[in-house]
Formats: C-alpha cells, structure tokens, sequence
C-alpha cells in the first residue's frame, strides 16, 4: 500500500453548480435574500408562515447538509436565519432594501448595485463551498469526530507480556533495568503505537484529497504537504482524545496507552508540551467543521521544506482562513478573539513538528530492529522492513 496521493488528479474536476447556502444542495435561484434549494425555500417559507418554533437535542451545534438537513429542524432554521434569509420577505413578499454605495451626487445606479450586490453574493458563496466540502471531507474521512467517539468503549492496548521481559543483558546483577532493556521496550511500543495510527494515515490522505486547491499542485509539492504535516493534522485529530486528567490517549478501535508510555517512545519534555498544546486547544471548543477547517489550514503550509509552489499554496491557505474566520465568527459570535487564538496556535503546531522530526531520528538509527507498517514507515520516510533481507 502505497500513499498514491496524486493517482485521482484525473477526477477532480467535477460539474461547478452554484450550491444552496443552508445546506449544500443544488440552488434553484435567489429566494428571500439568499441563493438557496428548493427544499430549503419551503421549508423556510412554512417555519415562518406556521410560526413554528423548534427545538435541538444538540444545544444548536447541528451540523446542516444536503444528507441530514431534516434531521434537526431547529438548527436548519437557525442556518436559514444566520446565511440571511429574512423573514419580512415571506411575510411581505419582498427581501428588505440593502444599505447600497453612494456616487458624488449622492445616488447609485441600479447597475452599481446589482454589481456590488452580486460580487458579495459571489464571495459569500466561495466561503460557504469552501466549508461545506471540508466540513464534508472531514466527517467522511476523521475517525474521532464527535459522533464517532461518542460512545467509545475504552480499553488499555494490549502489549505481549513477554515482549517487555529484559534480554539476557537487560537488567544487571541488582536487578536493574539498564538501557539496553529501555530501549527494547522503546522498540516495542514504537512498533505497537505505529500500527494504531497508521489507519489515520490513508484517512489524512483522502481527507487532504478534498482540500480545494491541492489536487492542482504538483505531486511532489502533495507528498511533502501530507508528510511533513501529518503529525501535526493527527494532533488536531486526535486532541479530544487526549485526556490530561487521566494521562491517556485514546485512538479510534478505543485501545488507550498512558503518558508514561508516550514518555518511553519519546522523552518527558516533548510529550509534556504535547499535553500543554492539547488542554488550550482542547479549551477553544472548536465544532468538526471547525476542526477540519484548521486541519486544512495546517495541511496548505507553504513554508513546508522543499515546497516548489509557495505562492498558490499560499493564496489557497489564505481562502481556507478566511473561510475559518467566517465559521467561527458565526459559531461563536461571543468569542471575538477565537480566530486570532487558533492562528496563534500554528507556530506552536510547527514548532511541535519540529520537535517530532528530531525523535524521528532515532528510527533511521534503528530502522533494521524495527517492524513498521509500510505505510507508516513511508509517511516518515523510515526505511522499511523486510524481512528476506534477514533470511
């Protein structure tokens, strides 16, 4: 299995359609002051005709698409509501005047109004497709989204007793543990925690697939994107699974290891940063979307060693920015100051995958004592096993 990541350039271009700003679906046209589907239309025009009042089993957080858009009333109503349908044009038939640009005698064409009215509409419509695919990708291709871990039954990975018993030089006449049987056991839980996150890896890939933008890069700038920045999208992942209270991570079959065991693979001070990175992102309360949102802005670093095409990459990140900024303003329209904490939080992101190519260095010593999965040894460009080399 191979990381094949440029394979599906040939069908990425798909049929362009202008999407229904509540849920995604295919827009019939401009209805009560937004472009939207005929089934949202309706559904609009019956809340407020009706004066029907909702309720969420979800404290509003719904995530509204063309799939589940009648799953949570409340929510799609509120959608309707946040992208601008207005309620005076059901009830009045008519969608409220805009606040419109003025000229020098103090009047405005119609045309410089319909102008400035459609280029808004235009850009508003980018942002929305922008979140709906991520949002998309994400839940389609992340094994710890909220509703997948929700009910995860927890257990403590199972490690062979037998794997951990010092060899004949493993421990000395006192019964000390010397570093030879430290770094066995080193060995054997880098062999075990790599095949719990290798299933993230194919994940990452299909995910950043569906990043807009990324299938237009070279495959070389691709395998560099994906390999330098996996550790870190896989820390954003798996963050709401890192219990600080506990000393655990948890993966996505439920199997847990302990702090101290991440200290053996790595050392205490990477893995206490590690920690303090979680419990202030963890502390943001980022929804899914928002989640796969910051994971793609993670993903389009242009400062990525060995990138060939920094400045699309760059303008790319950029939408994708602009795009979180728009989510996290609407989610969460009290907490002004969330999207300049989550761009603060990428240099820390960086700097943590920095720290994580360092300990890297070790499995290239090491590589011939290792067993790794394939394509976790490739996403780190670890020399593989194999094993008619030994035989």
């Amino acid at each position: 299995q191979s990381l094949a990541i440029a394979d599906s350039n040939s069908t990425s271009s798909s049929k362009s359609f202008i999407p229904c700003k509540v849920c995604g679906d295919k827009a019939s046209g401009y209805h009560y002051g937004v472009t939207s589907c005929e089934g949202c239309k309706g559904f609009f025009r019956r809340s407020i005709q009706k004066q029907i009042e909702y309720r969420c089993l979800r404290d509003g957080k719904c995530l509204v698409i063309r799939l589940n858009r009648n799953r949570c009333q409340y929510c799609r109503f509120k959608k309707c509501l946040a992208v601008g349908m207005s309620r005076d044009s059901v009830r009045y038939g008519r969608v409220p005047k805009r606040s419109r640009e003025r000229n020098d005698d103090g009047r405005v064409t119609q045309a410089e109004a319909d102008q400035s009215a459609r280029e808004f509409e235009n850009k508003q419509l980018a942002m929305y497709d922008i979140i709906l695919t991520i949002s998309q990708a994400h839940h389609a291709n992340c094994a710890y989204t909220e509703e997948k871990t929700r009910n995860l039954v927890r257990k403590p990975a199972i490690f062979s007793l037998d794997e951990f018993q010092p060899t004949t030089t493993g421990a000395d006449g006192n019964g000390q543990i010397t570093a030879d049987s430290l770094q066995h056991q080193k060995i054997v839980m880098w062999q075990h925690f790599a095949v719990l996150v290798t299933p993230t890896i194919q994940r990452v890939v299909e995910f950043a697939k569906r990043v807009p933008g990324f299938l237009d890069l070279t495959q070389d700038d691709q395998l560099i994107l994906i390999k330098l920045g996996f550790f870190e999208i896989w820390l954003v992942h798996i963050a709401r699974m890192i219990n600080t209270l506990e000393n655990s991570v948890t993966f996505s079959d439920g199997s847990y290891i302990t702090r101290q065991q991440m200290e053996l693979m790595f050392d205490h001070e990477f893995v206490s940063s590690l920690f303090n990175f979680v419990v202030t992102f963890n502390n943001l309360q980022l929804n899914d979307t928002e989640i796969g949102l910051f994971s793609a802005v993670v993903l389009l670093n242009s400062e990525r060693m060995g990138i060939y095409d920094n400045k699309t990459i760059a303008q790319q990140q950029e939408k994708l920015m602009e795009a979180l900024k728009l989510q996290t303003g609407r989610n969460h329209p009290s907490k002004p100051h969330l999207f300049p904490s989550l761009m603060m939080k990428l240099p820390e992101m960086h700097s943590l995958g920095g720290k994580h190519v360092e300990h890297l260095q070790w499995f290239r010593g090491n590589w011939t004592r290792l067993k790794l999965p394939p394509l976790f040894a490739e996403i780190f460009d670890i020399p593989k096993y194999e094993e008619d080399l030994v035989q």
